[in-house]
């Protein structure tokens, strides 16, 4: 296995442990933490975006024949497309810290980052974690050089979100050799290039089933590219199963198991779009920023104007906050995933285990990532005011780019759903202890409040971050209580759900954050913006934690304990005071130097 851990002085976190065990600087991977060859990779890839993908996007927004699947290869000479997978079946394995640094840069490239990202994840990690070995050996060589292209048809007209509802179907033939395979997949990237299309169909009409089948087969035959609002350039067709023959040989897994295909293989999806939406981000800042730089009016340029730099400097803290967050869960994986090699584990099975251990941060990743993207688009083409609206200027097109990872990779509202489902689940199986935290936060609630306090620069957003926890605790504690209690139903109360989820997804990229400020502190580092950055963010996100900690409280509790518990969110929801409009400035002024971002 190729992943390289750097030494930990702490037991690693489990999923969603973060909520009731705190972390150390020292033990949370950065951006900042870096190491030469991760340096010269990054540079690799940008000057790959930079050369290869930049001066033809024009060309690949209107789809011109060979070009897209051309890139692809010449990502795959570069090792671009097997970083994720051993030399046995054509890869250049790397470790998951610079396939994130991978993926981020590959985020620059727009629509032409979603055909990579088809391609190496949901497209080639079916096949990787649960091929045959002679499945791996016939196609993943081809995948990683970009000679073959994958696609992956899960969705169906009546099935998106409920993908176990799927219509398609596959029935033996009567000398059991074969399955003949009927039906209709819709949204299917890279369709109109692909070369073997991973199916997921029902065998016999309920054993939900994954088929390996390749272009050109008899009675498969695609729709017209679809008109859709934003990633022009990705390849997005129906695909269409008319009795189609395949040897029993392609199936992939086991027959009736496609679901855990088709699910375990979106966590590192979730994960890697998070990374994409972070490149995407700093790339689209650097259309702002420039902007703001040249354009002027009222005889100065409108960079010097604080509404424009609160702009750019709340860019800035979301991207920040969410990269640390990213990168911190990066270091998480790579760690899981290196234990589980060590104790026997192959190297598919291990990477496998590992994204299921954080599926909770995965799908909180997710969601961060890729509504800190939008907002980042959307203020860039108000930046440009007119402009912004004007195909002649980029920002109109990464804001169309944008919109769709709300919806990839299960929609935002799903990944919260998710989010609160899969810990509540852990908690209930032992993963996590969440019971007993959350009862010493209850008690602590009728006792008097304490005067301790952190020493140390950051003490006060330690101790804040914790209180976050706390009130983590007290909602999604008398939550799980009133469910066990049969009042309340989360699985049907999604209102409350989401309220949870957010504060899940608050508290997690607060402490991500402070983690890195502490890091960079002891590292000696000039930390006076990124402490700006932390304390803008704290400020802000101790407000949405206490207004969705009262919304869900609200909607279920009542009475003394609904009083006790307000109580408690109104103890626990205090920072200090923030002159933020100075602390702002001080953020964007040296991005307008900069004329990019360059945190």
């Amino acid at each position: 296995m190729a992943d390289v851990v750097e030494n930990m002085t702490t037991e690693v976190l489990k999923g969603s442990e973060f909520i009731i065990k705190d972390s150390q600087p020292a033990d949370t991977f950065t951006p900042e933490d870096t190491n030469e060859e991760q340096d010269m990779i990054r540079a690799m890839v940008k000057d790959f975006v930079n050369t290869e993908i930049e001066p033809n996007y024009q060309a690949l927004e209107k789809q011109e024949e060979g070009l897209a699947k051309a890139k692809l290869a010449v990502a795959g000479e570069l090792g671009l497309l097997g970083p994720h997978i051993p030399e046995e079946y054509g890869g250049m394995p790397m470790d998951t810290n610079t396939n994130t640094i991978i993926a981020e840069e590959i985020g620059y490239a727009g629509c032409f980052s979603v055909a990579v990202s088809a391609h190496t994840g949901i497209g080639m990690l079916p096949i990787f974690y649960y091929g045959s070995e002679e499945q791996k050996k016939k196609y993943l060589p081809g995948l990683c050089s970009g000679r073959l292209v994958a696609s992956y048809c899960l969705t169906e007209p009546g099935s998106g979100s409920d993908a176990l509802a799927a219509k398609t179907k596959a029935m033996p033939t009567e000398d059991g050799e074969h399955y003949l395979i009927s039906g209709q997949k819709m949204w299917i990237t890279n369709s109109g290039f692909a070369d073997v299309f991973i199916v997921f169909a029902q065998v016999d009409g309920d054993k939900f089933t994954g088929f390996l089948i390749e272009a050109g087969v008899e009675g498969l035959s695609l729709g017209a590219e679809e008109d859709k609002l934003g990633i022009k350039g990705s390849s997005t067709r129906q695909v269409f199963f008319e009795n189609v023959k395949v040897h029993k040989s392609a199936v992939l897994g086991e027959i009736g198991k496609g679901h855990l295909i088709a699910f375990n293989v979106l966590n590192v999806g979730r994960f890697k779009l998070g990374v994409m939406a972070l490149g995407a981000a700093k790339r689209n800042m650097r259309a702002g920023i420039t902007y703001s730089n040249e354009r002027h009016q009222f005889k100065q340029a409108i960079s010097n104007f604080g509404a424009i730099q609160y702009k750019l400097a709340e860019q800035t803290v979301q991207i920040y906050a969410v990269e640390s967050a990213l990168y911190r869960t990066s270091m998480l994986l790579q760690q899981k995933a290196q234990a589980l090699f060590d104790g026997g584990m192959s190297y598919a099975e291990a990477k496998l285990e590992a994204a299921e251990e954080y599926a909770v941060e995965c799908a909180m990743l997710k969601v961060l990532g890729s509504e800190m993207l939008d907002y980042v688009v959307d203020e860039t083409v108000q930046i440009h005011g007119g402009y912004g609206f004007s195909e002649e200027y980029e920002a109109a097109r990464h804001y169309r780019d944008a919109r769709i990872n709300r919806i990839f990779e299960g929609t935002n509202e799903i990944n919260r759903l998710l989010t609160l489902a899969m810990t509540l689940k852990r908690a209930m199986k032992g993963h996590i202890d969440l019971v007993g935290p959350a009862w010493a936060v209850q008690k602590e609630l009728t006792s008097m409040p304490t005067a301790s306090k952190t020493e140390g620069t950051f003490g006060v957003e330690v101790d804040t971050v914790k209180n976050m926890k706390k009130i983590l605790l007290i909602v999604a504690g008398a939550a799980a209580k009133a469910q066990m209690d049969g009042s309340l139903n989360l699985k049907v109360e999604q209102q409350i759900t989401m309220n949870i989820a957010d504060v899940m997804m608050d508290v997690f990229t607060c402490e991500s954050l402070l983690l890195r400020v502490q890091k960079l502190a002891a590292k000696g580092a000039d930390v006076t913006n990124p402490t700006h950055i932390l304390e803008v963010y704290l400020f802000d996100a101790i407000d949405r934690i206490a207004k969705n900690a009262k919304d869900a409280l609200c909607s279920f509790a009542e009475g003394e304990p609904l009083r006790m518990m307000l109580m408690g969110v109104k103890r626990y929801a205090k920072y200090k005071t923030v002159n933020v409009r100075d602390a702002r400035k001080a953020i964007a002024k040296p991005i307008i130097e900069a004329n990019e971002y360059c945190y």
